[in-house]
């Protein structure tokens, strides 16, 4: 590979593998793809972040949507299986409910069957919003992976699965 088109990646890795030439535990394959997941994770990030710069909806409020629409009950949820399935606590999934109720995205509504639960439902307006969202979620997702053919993304995900089954041993 001519030293121009040597990506970040294969730099670091090149210095790292000169560092542990000695260490037979060292694998530069390994180092390099994890790196490079992390730097595709990176970039997703960078993409979804200028995604939300300029708007008042924000990638929480999104997260909270998406969570909420991807629940096994699409929709509905109670504020604490929101704030499990979003990793945060439960303070912090009470503001993003506000905020969201409060921009006519979602409702809580008192459980009528037990009335100390709290069941969170989207509204008209949040699933509009959610589906608008994730369309363009899609198109960079679509855009990040471009240089990948349609029969790379098959054998890339073939491997990735087992790795992910892998870590369930």
């Amino acid at each position: 590979m001519p030293e121009q088109r040597r990506d970040m990646v294969d730099h670091h890795v090149a210095r790292w593998t000169e560092y542990w030439k000695d260490n037979p535990d060292f694998d530069p394959e390994v180092e390099g793809l994890i790196t490079r997941i992390q730097r595709i994770m990176e970039g997703k990030k960078r993409l979804d972040a200028a995604a939300f710069a300029d708007s008042d909806f924000t990638r929480e409020d999104y997260t909270t949507l998406h969570l909420l629409m991807v629940q096994p009950y699409p929709s509905e949820a109670t504020p604490a299986q929101l704030a499990e399935a979003a990793r945060v606590s439960r303070a912090a999934m009470t503001g993003r409910l506000d905020r969201l109720a409060d921009a006519g995205m979602v409702t809580r509504e008192t459980d009528p069957i037990d009335r100390r639960r709290v069941i969170v439902r989207t509204t008209p307006r949040g699933r509009e919003t959610w589906d608008r969202y994730v369309h363009q979620g899609i198109a960079r997702e679509q855009h990040l992976l471009r240089a990948l053919s349609p029969d790379d993304l098959i054998t890339l995900n073939t491997l990735l699965r087992r790795v992910i089954l892998s870590l369930e041993d």
